[in-house]
């Protein structure tokens, strides 16, 4: 069984008052999954379940500024001062999934939820799993279903 650690250092913060959650080999493609981690890092984790409940109903859309290229432009983010998004419902679930975890664990350790920030989010591509489609002459298509790992840290500030 493979040793996951994470990327993320402890030694600048207080390990009391940290919690930590990760989802791995997650069915989901790595470059939607970066754009969220990257708007996420930095709210408090109320914040961040809404913003995210807004993304899977399509309310609310995630600006993509690695992954811009063709992308369409959404009215909606004059607030990021960005143009270029998407709604990327299926990674926007499956980092709410991890949020609720890495809450439960910040209130297992008996941290108050309502001060904590994420101070980490980040994504990593996981394997490819390479499968093909039979087509017509003999021929086949590849069909690849990648797989992401994401590792949320929340931090409980003083107030």
């Amino acid at each position: 069984m493979p040793n996951w650690g994470y990327s993320f250092t402890e030694q600048k913060y207080d390990a009391d008052r940290l919690a930590k959650a990760a989802g791995r080999d997650l069915r989901i493609k790595p470059k939607p999954s970066r754009e969220i981690c990257a708007v996420i890092k930095g709210m408090k984790v109320d914040q961040a379940k809404t913003y995210l409940e807004k993304v899977i109903q399509l309310q609310q859309s995630v600006p993509f500024k690695r992954h811009k290229k063709k992308q369409a432009h959404r009215n909606d983010l004059k607030q990021f001062n960005w143009y270029a998004g998407r709604y990327p419902q299926k990674a926007a679930a499956r980092i709410y999934e991890i949020l609720t975890s890495v809450e439960s664990n910040a209130e297992f350790k008996g941290l108050d939820t309502e001060q904590c920030r994420i101070i980490h989010a980040a994504t990593h591509r996981g394997r490819i799993i390479k499968r093909y489609i039979q087509r017509a002459h003999g021929r086949s298509s590849a069909k690849y279903r990648h797989l992401s790992h994401v590792e949320i840290v929340i931090y409980e500030f003083p107030s």
